[in-house]
């Protein structure tokens, strides 16, 4: 793949020469590259070809951010993060799927969604992308209509915290999630422009083509 933006000249072209995955399961497939390298020779590239999630910053009328906390086992603990998911439900356009989540994991809905910011969290070991969505006027699900959460989602909490406090818990080193932080950055950004200059639900993810998960 060559580089529109690389210095003058011609941009090297990353070229493919050969392609093995070595593990799949349904979140990523751990694939090695054989890719054609500046100046000659080849090198290889392992990476995780990832399904891609989506997030929503849940914004209530009180300028309150809506977290969850939540066990990851990779890291041990649990964390402050955003309510997001997988891009798993085949053909399913990516603000349903931020209103599944939200709907899912914060028993919340949303009356206006915009595009809040794209993200790429670990460009070095996957290509996993992240869409957040910015959520606002926000109401309860019917408790007789609430998702029945399991395994690690049984056990999370629900808070809001005032967005300028979320902004503090990132610098204190409390949210540490990367979608969570950014989205909470880019949230007060966003509000000290009055919410304008967003993007439509419809906006294209940076280097993606479809904007739905994938069939099969």
């Amino acid at each position: 793949m060559a580089d529109p933006v690389a210095g003058a000249g011609v941009p090297h072209e990353y070229r493919v020469l050969d392609q093995v995955e070595r593990f799949d399961n349904p979140v990523f497939t751990l694939v090695s590259d054989t890719v054609v390298m500046p100046g000659g020779g080849s090198a290889r590239r392992d990476y995780l070809r990832h399904v891609g999630a989506v997030g929503a910053v849940a914004i209530d009328e009180q300028d309150r951010v809506v977290l969850v906390r939540q066990y990851r086992q990779p890291l041990g603990r649990r964390l402050w993060e955003l309510p997001a998911g997988l891009i798993d439900v085949a053909g399913e356009p990516l603000v349903d799927t931020a209103r599944r989540e939200l709907a899912e994991e914060a028993d919340l809905v949303a009356g206006r969604w915009d595009v809040l910011v794209d993200l790429n969290p670990t460009p070095g070991c996957s290509n996993e992308y992240i869409r957040l969505f910015l959520a606002r006027d926000l109401s309860e699900v019917a408790p007789d209509r609430r998702h029945v959460r399991e395994h690690e989602e049984a056990d999370l909490t629900i808070r809001r915290v005032d967005l300028d406090e979320a902004v503090a818990m990132v610098f204190r080193g409390e949210i540490t999630n990367a979608s969570c932080a950014a989205g909470v950055l880019a949230a007060v950004i966003a509000r000290g422009r009055d919410w304008s200059g967003l993007r439509p639900i419809s906006a294209p993810v940076p280097g993606v083509v479809d904007q739905v998960a994938p069939a099969g």
